[in-house]
């Protein structure tokens, strides 16, 4: 398929971070790159991050999307891989990915969803069933495909090169796998791959006031890209264009469901 390289933004996380450097080097599948961001951290990000082989890259602009951008911007992967400071990804995890990008239909993303560890069970429940269950639902159906789940997706390098000068990519205040995903251009697929599994902290689940200021900033991201591209403008865009890419290529796909994988063409 070619290379992959894996994405990692860091603030302040070094204790997380050295869980999830240590969960790639036991990949089935190594990683042809590791690039850590760090976005301005105080701590041993970048020590834990050199002394698991990664690459540091510095971004002292605070906010996920600059410092996934900045990564994004130093890969020479093929595949972008993205996972957050505290993702734990599955020994399989970039198997999956090569596997899935490898498929027939070439989508242009791979996205998982995680299992979440740490906190509560009732906790755990409403972050993975509520909160991302959600997220896959309501967002799935504006978008008219699965959204872009941020601590455990694959992008190809060539459609970020196409995206890096569209998106948000400035601005700390919108999430950024929300705003790569209602950016993709025509002809451009998601897949939601269930096979695709990492584990990711429940801490911001601790506490009221964390999740309100996430769910502040979803709202926020929302109303920043409904304003610059309405949803129903865009899908009909994305279908007019998928119309005209490729017609062979196209016929006999089968719609991918909001929620779901999305089935290979005959």
């Amino acid at each position: 398929m070619g290379t992959i390289s894996v994405i990692v933004p860091s603030l302040n996380d070094a204790d997380y971070l050295a869980v999830c450097l240590d969960a790639l080097a036991r990949q089935t599948r190594r990683a042809d790159e590791v690039i850590v961001v760090d976005n301005g951290s105080t701590d041993a990000t970048a020590a834990v991050a050199r002394a698991a082989g990664a690459r540091v890259v510095d971004q002292p602009v605070r906010g996920i999307w600059p410092a996934t951008a900045a990564g994004f911007d130093a890969a020479s992967g093929d595949v972008l891989a993205r996972l957050d400071a505290d993702s734990v990804p599955a020994p399989d995890w970039l198997a999956e990915v090569e596997r899935r990008m490898s498929a027939r239909d070439l989508p242009t993303v791979v996205t998982g969803t995680g299992v979440f560890y740490g906190g509560t069970a009732p906790r755990r429940w409403i972050a993975r069933h509520l909160y991302i269950g959600g997220y896959f639902t309501v967002i799935g159906a504006l978008l008219g495909h699965p959204p872009i789940y941020g601590s455990n997706y694959a992008i190809r390098s060539d459609a970020w090169l196409r995206l890096r000068d569209i998106v948000h990519r400035d601005r700390p205040d919108v999430h950024d796998d929300l705003d790569l995903a209602w950016w993709l251009q025509p002809g451009m697929t998601v897949v939601h791959d269930r096979a695709l599994i990492v584990g990711v902290s429940a801490r911001p689940f601790d506490s009221l006031s964390e999740l309100g200021r996430r769910l502040r900033m979803a709202f926020h991201t929302l109303g920043v890209l409904w304003r610059a591209w309405p949803p129903f403008e865009r899908r009909a865009v994305r279908r007019i264009g998928d119309d005209l890419i490729s017609p062979a290529m196209l016929a006999g796909a089968v719609e991918a469901e909001p929620d779901g994988e999305a089935p290979l063409p005959a």
